[in-house]
């Protein structure tokens, strides 16, 4: 399963070998700081619209709408808990992740691309939303066959580092 999964750093929305990119959605699902905003610029008004009806969401929630003008074909909206204020937040967390790939799996996605979600304003510890992450991931995806690659794109070196590292532990404690 090593190949399935890859950390890079990166521009989530230039990610134009990706089937499928996650937005670190808000509530409403608009415009806003770090990836939504990215995501939100680089697909253009489109995706405002398409959001419009799915809005609001809950945390640990997941919906999708077309790409507009992004590289792929899907963007997958997740709302990811605020820290210390959406409870239980490794359970919320991990529910992005799992709703996100099934969502994925459903539609018949191929690839897909997530943020580290929470972990930026929403206040998640980085080690830890990355140890949520990825054994969600690696739980999840013998439950999605369709699903050939996973993507981390991280903002910075240091979080693809400790996205690498936590992959190669989880992976080793399931060898």
């Amino acid at each position: 399963m090593t190949e399935l999964i890859e950390c890079v750093q990166g521009d989530i929305a230039r990610q134009a070998d990706i089937d499928t990119v996650v937005n670190a959605a808000n509530a409403q699902l608009r415009s806003g700081g770090g990836v939504a905003g990215a995501l939100h610029r680089a697909a253009g008004p489109g995706l405002v619209e398409a959001c419009r009806p799915l809005a609001p969401i809950r945390p640990g929630q997941a919906v999708v709408t077309e790409a507009f003008e992004l590289p792929n074909r899907h963007v997958i909206h997740c709302l990811g808990p605020v820290y210390g204020v959406d409870e239980p937040a490794d359970e919320l967390l991990a529910a992005c992740y799992r709703n996100a790939l099934e969502l994925a799996e459903r539609h018949g996605i191929r690839s897909i691309a997530f943020p580290a979600l929470s972990a930026g304003a929403f206040g998640y510890p980085p080690a830890e939303a990355a140890r949520i992450a990825i054994s969600t991931v690696l739980t999840t995806l013998p439950r999605c066959p369709g699903i050939e690659r996973v993507r981390f794109v991280l903002f910075d070196a240091t979080s693809q580092d400790l996205h690498r590292r936590t992959l190669a532990t989880l992976q080793g404690d399931r060898a």
